[in-house]
């Protein structure tokens, strides 16, 4: 299976791709500045927007990926891709009540998805000082995850698309069950 990392910049994308290829998928990482043609020359089965600085709108490839791919390979946003994804179905993103690096944090999640066979509440690691905004969710998209601590909104999913997104990082070595959770992503099909 191959999957394509869409770096944003950020050095947790080579945490993605040791722990894609330690399951047995066959990890590729792009960079951001390249163009979509360089993604679709991978034929990627699945694709992860990762973490990095800034804000969605502030690269052009996690945007065009999901224009390309939205309907036809499963995608997992960490962090600025999972606020990417929202962005892109026109969500907000906007400052977090406090900014949150390095801290664990107990998710409470709807035990779907990814979320399948994963303890509830499971402990995950975040870094991040923006937020999807949930009063501007798109209907296409549910939360699927909140933090107990601060009840922000820690996972998307679409309804229709096989698209899921966390605010978390499952890569960080903190976040125990992060292997498991990229392993049910690899797991996904497309009509799921």
């Amino acid at each position: 299976m191959k999957v394509a990392i869409i770096d944003c910049f950020d050095s947790f994308s080579y945490n993605l791709l040791q722990i894609v290829g330690s399951l047995g998928a066959d990890p590729v990482v792009i960079q951001p500045d390249e163009p979509l043609a360089a993604v679709t020359a991978e034929e990627p089965d699945r694709i992860i927007l990762s973490p990095g600085p800034g804000r969605p709108g502030d690269l052009d490839l996690p945007l065009a990926v999901l224009l390309e791919y939205v309907k036809k390979v499963p995608v997992l946003g960490v962090c600025l891709g999972h606020q990417a994804i929202c962005s892109f179905f026109g969500g907000r993103i906007i400052h977090a009540p406090r900014p949150v690096h390095g801290e664990v944090s107990a998710i409470s999640h709807d035990g779907c998805g990814i979320y399948r066979e994963m303890p509830n509440p499971l402990a995950a690691v975040r870094y991040h000082s923006l937020i999807i905004d949930s009063s501007t969710l798109p209907a296409e998209l549910v939360i699927t995850a909140y933090s107990l601590d601060d009840h922000l909104p820690m996972g998307i999913r679409h309804r229709s698309f096989p698209l899921e997104g966390v605010q978390f990082h499952p890569e960080s070595f903190g976040t125990g069950i992060g292997t498991h959770l990229v392993a049910a992503f690899l797991k996904r099909s497309v009509a799921a």
